[in-house]
């Protein structure tokens, strides 16, 4: 694989970071194998990140550097999402005990851009930058509200059925469909012109009665996308 002109040795980086997002701490021979990328340039890629302190070296492994972790802090899903979000999630989870996330759509897959944890930590941990299934709770609402459905792949008869479902009710679950143990609603939130930016996301036990989660998430959904209005 050849790595002279601009865009591919970006994109050998990337593939480099990407295998150390998943390793947390690696050699260079894993590296090299995880990214597809010869040893050599491998090993000289990871040279220049390391002087550029987007990846750290030490006794000859490596993981990720300070600066990726400064750069990601500054990413935005929206304008203020996160910044407004943060909070009520917090109060959300405080006054339930519950796991509480808050997820975008990002290049077709849902991505967690915010999480609280709480007592479905231990069974189905979710962190920011983590991607989940598209049948999740929120990745439902955000295909169901989604402009261009096309992202999607073909909508078949059920899917859509499921999607004016959830776009009537505000809401989308998961009743121990991907994790035994676990359930899980999800609302959306809206944007200053109405379009929906994110889904919040309640995951709980299957033993708690789920509308009463529901109407709390709907409630800090609501205060969220008003302070969004603002």
């Amino acid at each position: 694989m050849e790595h002279s002109g601009g865009r591919s040795v970006l994109e050998g980086a990337f593939s480099l970071l990407e295998a150390l997002k998943t390793a947390g701490d690696a050699g260079l021979t894993t590296l090299a194998s995880a990214s597809g990328l010869p040893k050599a340039t491998t090993h000289r890629l990871l040279e220049q990140l390391v002087q550029l302190g987007a990846v750290e070296r030490s006794a000859g492994r490596y993981r990720m550097g300070p600066r990726m972790f400064r750069l990601g802090q500054a990413w935005q899903p929206h304008p203020k999402l996160l910044a407004v979000a943060r909070e009520p999630i917090r109060q959300l989870s405080r006054a339930t005990g519950t796991t509480v996330g808050v997820c975008v759509q990002s290049e077709g897959r849902t991505l967690v851009a915010a999480a609280v944890p709480g007592d479905m930590d231990a069974v189905a941990p979710i962190r920011p930058g983590a991607i989940c299934p598209s049948s999740t709770a929120a990745g439902k609402v955000l295909a169901a509200t989604a402009g261009h459905q096309d992202l999607f792949g073909p909508l078949s008869a059920g899917w859509r059925r499921e999607a004016a479902e959830i776009r009537d009710r505000g809401a989308a679950f998961d009743h121990e469909e991907l994790i035994s143990g676990v359930c899980c609603v999800a609302v959306p939130i809206h944007g200053p012109t109405g379009e929906v930016i994110a889904a919040l996301c309640v995951l709980t036990d299957p033993s708690r009665p789920i509308t009463h989660l529901t109407q709390a998430a709907g409630r800090v959904a609501r205060n969220i996308s008003l302070r969004l209005n603002r």
